[in-house]
């Protein structure tokens, strides 16, 4: 079963060609939402990724619904208040609204604390809804289990479909823990599970995510869905990589091995450091030239010890060569994609791992652990290596070959800018929004029959 609805799936998406400009009001002969509601509780849109809860899911919520209002669909997206001086609304761009609900303090809670607050989350909800005529809604897309829990209750008052995308699941993050991580709870495998059974429409990011939500969770083949996440290809493109290197600081000889994202034990930096100091042990005279940047900021479990990988680097005898850097906006950090020679990511579990697709945007190959989504946006041995397990002395035979072959990495680079160019946001929101019109369908087809 699970192998049937793998190739469904990769069919259904493969059907649909990338759109530009507008579409018409029916998608395939079915009526597409006019206004749809966007929940993310526990993170902001407006939240610079790269820190804290901020990370990819940001990305996707934000050009998702950007490319989504093109189409001629509204989105209101729902978030947590995280300071008194957020606005209650904030257009993030035309046809595009966050609003901002007051559910607890607005500061001092962990996302762990939020399931007591998603009580106060959907009453803000439903009072919003409320003051407007019947039927504002057409369907709640919910991002994260904690929003599928507030989605599952307003698409069931208003009587409406509820697509969700799990971004991540516990059951797949608890069997790749990494050394010293803590498990996810229970409670949070019992929740992905109930919103699991109540969504009309499960959005995967990868044909393996959607046969994982089969396996660990039961879903249903005829609510599964694959739409791979996209890229800003407007602002991730090649570039002059002297250039850059020359406005950040990096020497124009530099092997540059990059690690941008959450400094947390899931994404792994502490893989790379090793890797770095096993490769030094062998190849000592690349230390003059070696430069291991670390742009972004503790996350998750990292916030126990925010400085840990400091004293690692220091403990390794690297702290030469290691910088760290606070997370940085889009334009920034493609500027650091093209100034690498690699961009490396040894992550424990990735959903899909929208930095490579960045990364390889601009022009720069990816070192990348062959786990979750990472083996779809990246082609092992074309735009980068794709490596088994975590062991630091494979990672550092990957990287050698990168620090000391230029035609490797111009070859991949090439090959990198050309595969990402594939995978632009207007192709996955126009999947996206078929998704929505399938759904909206099967309600309608629903109510039909039991008229």
């Amino acid at each position: 079963m699970t192998q049937h609805l793998v190739r469904t799936a990769r069919r259904d998406r493969l059907a649909v060609p990338p759109t530009r400009g507008r579409l018409h009001a029916l998608v395939g002969g079915r009526r597409r939402p006019r206004r749809i509601a966007m929940l993310s509780v526990h993170t902001s849109p407006l939240h610079q990724p790269g820190t804290g809860d901020a990370g990819g899911m940001n990305v996707y919520i934000v050009e998702l619904a950007k490319r989504l209002a093109a189409l001629d669909i509204e989105v209101e997206v729902f978030t947590r208040a995280i300071s008194s001086d957020d606005a209650p609304t904030v257009e993030l761009a035309p046809g595009v609204l966050v609003r901002h609900v007051t559910a607890g303090p607005f500061e001092g809670l962990l996302k762990e604390d939020l399931p007591a607050q998603l009580c106060a989350f959907t009453h803000a909800v439903l009072r919003t809804e409320a003051g407007h005529r019947p039927g504002h809604y057409d369907l709640v897309h919910s991002h994260y289990w904690l929003s599928g829990h507030v989605g599952w209750l307003a698409a069931e008052r208003w009587g409406v479909p509820l697509v969700h995308t799990m971004h991540t699941m516990a059951k797949v993050k608890n069997a790749a823990l990494a050394e010293g991580d803590t498990p996810e709870p229970a409670a949070r495998v019992i929740g992905e599970t109930q919103v699991v059974e109540a969504a009309d429409r499960l959005i995967a990011n990868t044909a393996e995510e959607a046969a994982e939500l089969a396996f660990h969770y039961g879903a249903r083949p005829e609510q599964l869905a694959v739409v791979h996440p996209g890229v800003n290809l407007e602002v991730f493109r090649p570039g002059d990589r002297a250039a850059a290197r020359a406005r950040l600081g990096l020497p124009q000889d530099a092997a540059v091995l990059l690690f941008a994202g959450r400094i947390q034990p899931l994404k792994a930096p502490d893989v790379l450091l090793k890797a770095v100091a096993r490769l030094l042990e062998r190849r000592p005279e690349l230390r003059e030239r070696l430069v291991v940047p670390v742009v972004g900021g503790p996350s998750g479990s990292g916030l126990a010890r925010p400085e840990s990988l400091h004293k690692l680097a220091a403990q390794l005898g690297i702290a030469d060569v290691v910088r760290f850097h606070p997370p940085v906006g889009q334009a920034r950090l493609a500027e650091w994609y093209r100034a690498a020679t690699a961009l490396v990511m040894p992550s424990h579990s990735e959903s899909f791992g929208l930095v490579a697709l960045e990364a390889q945007a601009c022009g720069t190959p990816v070192v990348a652990a062959a786990v979750g989504g990472l083996p779809v946006a990246v082609q092992g041995g074309v735009t980068g290596t794709l490596v088994d397990g975590h062991d630091p002395d494979a990672w550092a035979h990957a990287l050698e070959a990168y620090v000391t072959d230029p035609a490797l990495v111009a070859r991949y680079g090439a090959a990198a800018a050309r595969h990402a160019a594939a995978f632009g946001w207007s192709a996955s929101a126009a999947t996206t929004a078929d998704v929505y019109a399938g759904a909206l369908a099967a309600r309608g087809g629903a109510r039909r029959r039991l008229a």
